[in-house]
C-alpha cells in the first residue's frame, strides 16, 4: 500500500499537479482504498498546522514584504555593488552578495530570487553577461537565504523536532556564509575567464553612505537573534516585532513605504501563508500515512542494513535528500522526511540541530535543479532563457555547493559552534 501511495504521488507530480495537491490527492485515494475514515484528513491536517511557532511564518513574510516595498532591495544591492562592484564580474558578484544581505529579510529562497532577480538579471544582461549565467547566479545564490535568520525551513524544523529555533538560526550562519563565499569564488573565476565587465571603484564616502542606507534592514537580523537568544521574546513574538520594525523603517526612515500599499501586502502575505500552511497540512497527512505503514522504520532499517558506519550513513542520507530535493518542495520534504530520518541521524551521533542544518542545506540545492527547482524556473523566466541553458551554467555552482555540504556534514562544529556560545 505504501508503494501505491508513493506511486500516486509521483504520478501526480509528473502530471504537473502542484506538490500540495499531489500530496492531498494521493493521500485521499489511499484512504479510500484502505477503508480509513476520511475524518482523519482534517484531524491530521489541523494537528500539523496547530502550532504557535508557525504563527511566525506569516509575520516574517509580511515583514519581508514591507521591507521590500520600503526600498530595501535597491539599498542592499547598492551597498553590495559599492563593496564588490569594481571587481571583475562585479555585477555578478553583487548579485551573490545581495542575496547574502537579503537573506535576513525574507527567509525564503524564492522571495530572494524574485526580488533580486527582477532587478539584477536585466542589469546583468544589459552589461553583457550571458542570459543563462545571469539566471544561474541569481538562482543558486538565493539558496543562501534559508540558511540565515529568519529562515522558514528552520522554523519548520524547530516545530517538528522541538528544537530551539534560536539555536537553528545560529547554526545555519557559518554554513550559509561558507556557501556564499564558495559562490563568490566560482562567480569571480568564471567572470575572469570570460572577461565579464567590472565597474568603477566607489569612493569610501559612497561605500559608507550605502552601508548606512542598508543598515536598518540588516539590523533586523540582530533584533531577531538578540530577542530570541536573550529570552526577551519567542520566535513568534520576534516576527511580530519585525513587522512593527519594518513599518517604522519603511514608512519613517526610508520613507518609501506607501501605507496605501499595506492592504495589498497583507493580501499577498495571506496568499503566501495559506499556500505554505496548506502544504504543511497535506504533508502532515501524507507523513501520517507513511508512519502508519511503517515506512520510517523500513527506511531506517534499510539504510542501517547497508552500513552502520557513521560516515557512510550520513553520505547515504545526503544522497537520498539530494534526489528528493529534485522532485519535492522543501517544506513538504521537511515535514515528511525530517521525523523519518532524524532517528537514523541521531543513531550515528548527529546532533538534531546539526542534522537540521545539513538537511536544509541539502534540500536548498534542489531549488535550482530540474525538474521541480522553483528558483531555477523563476530565474530562467526573468532571463528569458531555456531551462537547459541555465542548468548548464549551474554545474560549477552545484560542485561547490556539494563540497560545502560535505564539509558542513562531516565537521559538526561549523554548525554547533555558535549555538554552544549561548548555552
Amino acid at each position: 500500500m505504501s508503494l501505491l501511495l508513493v506511486g500516486l504521488f509521483l504520478f501526480f507530480i509528473m502530471a504537473g499537479i502542484p506538490i500540495a495537491f499531489s500530496l492531498g490527492l494521493s493521500s485521499l485515494i489511499y484512504l479510500l482504498i484502505a477503508g480509513i475514515p476520511l475524518t482523519i484528513i482534517p484531524q491530521t491536517m489541523l494537528s500539523g498546522i496547530n502550532s504557535f511557532v508557525l504563527l511566525a511564518i506569516p509575520a516574517f513574510i509580511l515583514a519581508g514584504n514591507l521591507m521590500n516595498a520600503g526600498g530595501i532591495t535597491t539599498r542592499i544591492i547598492d551597498f553590495a555593488n559599492a563593496v564588490v562592484g569594481h571587481i571583475r564580474g562585479g555585477l555578478a558578484l553583487t548579485n551573490v552578495a545581495s542575496s547574502l544581505g537579503f537573506a535576513g529579510i525574507s527567509g525564503t529562497a524564492l522571495s530572494d530570487t524574485a526580488s533580486i532577480g527582477s532587478v539584477m538579471i536585466p542589469a546583468m544582461k544589459k552589461q553583457g553577461y550571458g542570459a543563462g549565467f545571469s539566471a544561474a547566479v541569481t538562482s543558486i545564490s538565493s539558496t543562501v537565504g534559508p540558511m540565515l535568520p529568519p529562515s522558514l525551513p528552520m522554523i519548520i524544523i524547530g516545530t517538528l523536532a522541538s528544537v530551539s529555533i534560536g539555536d537553528l538560526f545560529l547554526a545555519g550562519a557559518i554554513p550559509g556564509i561558507l556557501l556564499a563565499i564558495g559562490f563568490l569564488v566560482v562567480t569571480y573565476i568564471i567572470s575572469v575567464k570570460r572577461g565579464y565587465p567590472k565597474g568603477e571603484r566607489q569612493p569610501f564616502k559612497t561605500v559608507v553612505t550605502s552601508f548606512f542606507g542598508a543598515f536598518w534592514a540588516l539590523f533586523m537580523v540582530f533584533i531577531i537573534l538578540w530577542g530570541i537568544l536573550g529570552g526577551y521574546f519567542t520566535p513568534t513574538e520576534a516576527a511580530v516585532v519585525c513587522v512593527l520594525y519594518a513599518l517604522v523603517v519603511g514608512g519613517f526612515v526610508y520613507r518609501e513605504l506607501n501605507f496605501k500599499e499595506v492592504p495589498g501586502l497583507l493580501v499577498s502575505t495571506l496568499r503566501s501563508t495559506s499556500s505554505i500552511l496548506l502544504l504543511v497540512g497535506f504533508a502532515n497527512l501524507f507523513g501520517w500515512i507513511l508512519v502508519s505503514e511503517g515506512v520510517p522504520v523500513l527506511i531506517a532499517n534499510g539504510i542501517l542494513s547497508i552500513t552502520e558506519n557513521p560516515i557512510l550513513v550520513i553520505l547515504l542520507i545526503i544522497l537520498l535528500l539530494l534526489v528528493i530535493g529534485m522532485f519535492m518542495e522543501t517544506i513538504a520534504a521537511l515535514v515528511i522526511l525530517f521525523p523519518v530520518l532524524l532517528p537514523v541521524a541521531t543513531s550515528v551521533g548527529m546532533d538534531p540541530v546539526h542534522f537540521g542544518v545539513v538537511m536544509v542545506l541539502t534540500l536548498m540545492i534542489g531549488l535550482s535543479t530540474p525538474p521541480v527547482g522553483v528558483c531555477l524556473f523563476v530565474a530562467s523566466s526573468f532571463a528569458k532563457v531555456p531551462i537547459g541553458k541555465t542548468v548548464k551554467e549551474l554545474v560549477p555552482y552545484f560542485a561547490i555547493a556539494i563540497v560545502v555540504l560535505l564539509v558542513v556534514a562531516y565537521i559538526p562544529q561549523l554548525s554547533l559552534f555558535l549555538p554552544s556560545l549561548f548555552e
